[in-house]
């Protein structure tokens, strides 16, 4: 019998037995980048399971059975990513994990959930490869590198009409795979871009990239990365007097982008790629209404991991707390979300993407582009 075999026996066993025990707790695991650079996502990733967390407990938790929440930091560190994962796992005896979110921790860190037979469902990463491993215990809500490379370059194409498109990434699994999808998708389109290349994250100093940028008189410069990184290379842009169009994708939707760039002005006109508006589904009306009543706006990818918690108590509600079955009803099985319906195909995908472009405005505020 492999390990992998018995840790699932094991988890099997332990949760019968907790099965039977009156009020105890079902420990769900938020794993992102709770401190550091990109601490900004961490707290909508929080914010959304934490308030779910708090309604499903206020109707009646899972089954009778309350629901812990365990946060969980990687900073979007891969090595700590598996770290924490084998905390959730071995320490602190999580059924279901929500996060990460970056791909680069949720594709080492998924391993260990499989192994284990843990749910793990992502808001936010869109790197291909992490349902393309073909295993059966995660999920994501949202889309894929490939869709929304699709819908910009698309855009940069058909509505642009853009020909010297600059590619620019930031050397992480999640930036340079959105860059590659893009470009992949503009070559098809039979568009080559006229520059390829990375910068490293944490980088501040955007100078001699903004060289060979202008050299190449790019109209439009395609960035595959973060908000950190995102806005200080759009306001030297700006300030060394490029006026190509900056166009990035869900790495930066946050309002940290506005503050790292340093002011409304510099996102002015960018352009970006996100799911369809998270607060424009109906069937959020009400949670939207109690966030906003208690002061907080639950941008970017807050509903995700709202709908990411929803997603795996479905799961774990609908199978007596047995993670591995609840991973397989999700194949075949709807779940009603503050998103609307989500249904997931064989890998753990949506059945149904939703990318469009968004703008930036001079108030630092993002609408969707008519």
């Amino acid at each position: 019998m492999s390990n992998a075999v018995v840790r699932k026996t094991l988890i099997s066993l332990a949760v019968a037995g907790a099965a039977t025990l009156a009020q105890a707790d079902v420990v769900i695991g938020v794993a992102g980048p709770h401190t550091g650079a990109y601490a900004a996502f961490g707290e909508q990733l929080w914010k959304g399971a934490e308030k779910a967390a708090q309604d499903i407990n206020a109707a009646g938790g899972i089954n009778g059975e309350m629901i812990t929440l365990v946060k969980a930091d990687d900073a979007c560190e891969p090595k700590q990513a598996v770290s924490v994962a084998n905390r959730l796992v071995d320490s602190d005896g999580a059924l279901a994990v929500v996060g990460h979110f970056c791909s680069s921790s949720s594709i080492p860190a998924s391993k260990i959930y499989e192994e284990a037979g843990v749910i793990m469902v992502t808001p936010a990463s869109t790197n291909p490869t992490l349902t393309d491993q073909g295993l059966p215990n995660v999920f994501r809500v949202c889309g894929r590198d490939d869709q929304q490379g699709d819908v910009a370059a698309s855009y940069i194409v058909d509505k642009l009409g853009a020909k010297r498109i600059a590619v620019i990434h930031d050397k992480d699994t999640y930036g340079k795979g959105l860059a590659d999808a893009m470009k992949s998708t503009l070559n098809a389109y039979g568009v080559k871009e006229v520059m390829y290349e990375g910068l490293t994250r944490g980088e501040k100093d955007f100078n001699a990239l903004i060289t060979k940028i202008r050299s190449v008189d790019a109209d439009v410069v395609y960035f595959g990365g973060l908000h950190s990184e995102a806005g200080p290379l759009v306001r030297q842009l700006r300030e060394q007097g490029s006026k190509a169009i900056f166009i990035s994708g869900d790495g930066i939707v946050s309002d940290e982008f506005v503050s790292v760039a340093g002011s409304p002005e510099y996102v002015d006109g960018v352009l970006m790629t996100f799911g369809a508006p998270p607060t424009s589904y109906p069937s959020g009306a009400k949670v939207i209404k109690e966030f906003r009543d208690a002061g907080y706006e639950p941008e970017g990818y807050t509903l995700y991991s709202y709908t990411a918690m929803q997603v795996a108590v479905a799961a774990l509600a609908n199978n007596n707390l047995d993670p591995i079955k609840g991973a397989e009803w999700l194949k075949t099985h709807s779940v009603d979300t503050v998103m609307g319906k989500k249904d997931f195909d064989e890998k753990g995908d949506l059945t149904v993407s939703d990318y469009v472009m968004y703008e930036w405005d001079a108030q630092g505020k993002y609408n969707v582009v008519n």
